[in-house]
């Protein structure tokens, strides 16, 4: 996201209104601080955001996930107040900050900002970058936060250094720092981890899901990495084509996804044909799954579902190696992930099947191993499907 111009307003925490909630709407800003209601949004003719709802409660860590292209950058910059709403609503505290006939402005929102580049003034020390949207705050108050928050990023040692001294991380714990100074309602993050290393990128994610807990900040997540957002997030909306697919947690993402393009995106994962037995279970090439069958894949069946020809999700942690087992699949790919090896399987049908193993069991391409069925969910979509 490039830095607005408005960026400096926004940072400057006494040019920021009060708190926007007053009266009844205080008080039911205590359950939902962030509000979005049907917010449409286009580039001219092209419709980039359309429909899109969610809410998101006091203290709770949201993330918008999608691929490229999705909306959802768009979607923080309405809520920043960089881009104005062409339909629907935002309110913030219970009151509407965007609409097709309200705009308040970024620095009025209340709102923190940390950018993908981290935005930080290089001819400032990092404790002044922190300082920054204090300036007006009593000296001795503005140097107890400034030290707060770098003890609570882990760098109060580094408080007199410029930014070019420091790390990529250790540049996005300042940049998140002066985000929280002011103690802003709500703090959005744009795809804050992206130019990181992989390993640097999975460790600070767990540490600020721990700062943002400790200070009780909302916030929002941009990001195409899904590691990231179950890493931090406590809800998260899957994004496509402008809308919200799922709004869930991960847990569900993974296992209970609504359609086929949560199915897809979220995890690791191949789809089985099936026939629906009856409204608990279903036959696969691999066995009979029994549980919850979705009534998607009911719809337009007899009553009991009977016959109902359907697609079955099976995760690798579905799929578990047994030398005992008498059903073979040969192994025709393996990526080694150190305790772990992802093997791709081929079965008797020509199928394919993922499957994690422990890595002390390294089978060579082309063996033939003892596989079996050991699914908790059934996660089913109707064949006639089409992804969104």
């Amino acid at each position: 996201m490039r830095v607005p111009r408005t960026y400096h307003r926004l940072m400057n925490a006494n040019d920021w209104a009060p708190p926007l909630a007053t009266g009844s709407t205080a008080r039911a800003a205590k359950e939902v601080l962030l509000d979005l209601r049907a917010i449409g949004h286009a580039y001219g003719s092209r419709v980039v955001v359309r429909g899109l709802s969610f809410s998101l409660a006091r203290g709770t860590i949201g993330c918008l996930l999608g691929p490229s292209g999705c909306g959802k950058t768009t979607v923080l910059r309405c809520i920043a107040g960089f881009e104005a709403v062409a339909e629907g609503e935002i309110r913030l505290g219970g009151q509407v900050v965007a609409s097709p006939g309200v705009h308040v402005p970024p620095e009025k929102r209340r709102i923190g900002m940390v950018f993908q580049d981290y935005a930080l003034f290089p001819h400032l020390t990092v404790a002044e970058n922190v300082a920054f949207g204090l300036h007006r705050m009593p000296r001795m108050e503005r140097n107890a936060r400034v030290s707060e928050l770098l003890g609570v990023v882990g760098l109060e040692l580094s408080a007199a250094t410029y930014p070019h001294q420091l790390s990529g991380g250790q540049q996005q714990r300042v940049a998140l720092a002066r985000a929280l100074a002011p103690r802003p309602d709500l703090l959005l993050m744009d795809e804050p981890f992206s130019n990181l290393d992989v390993d640097l990128r999975e460790r600070l994610s767990l540490e600020v899901r721990e700062i943002l807990k400790s200070q009780n900040a909302t916030a929002i997540l941009v990001t195409h990495d899904q590691h990231e957002a179950f890493a931090i997030a406590d809800e998260i909306g899957i994004m496509h084509g402008g809308e919200i697919q799922q709004w869930d947690t991960a847990y569900n993402l993974y296992h209970k996804p609504v359609n086929r393009f949560v199915a897809d995106f979220v995890g690791q994962g191949v789809f089985l044909d099936g026939k629906v037995l009856n409204s608990r279970q279903v036959r696969i090439e691999m066995g009979v799954l029994t549980g919850e069958i979705p009534r998607d894949c009911l719809a337009g069946c007899d009553a009991c579902g009977k016959g109902c020809s359907v697609e079955v999700l099976l995760r690798p942690d579905d799929v578990i190696h047994d030398d005992a087992s008498p059903m073979q699949a040969e192994v025709l790919h393996k990526a080694f992930r150190g305790a772990e090896i992802l093997y791709t399987l081929r079965l008797p049908s020509g199928e394919k099947v993922l499957s994690m193993v422990p890595s002390h069991h390294n089978h060579r391409i082309g063996e033939a191993i003892g596989i079996r069925l050991e699914a908790d969910h059934v996660v089913a979509f109707r064949r006639s499907e089409s992804q969104p």
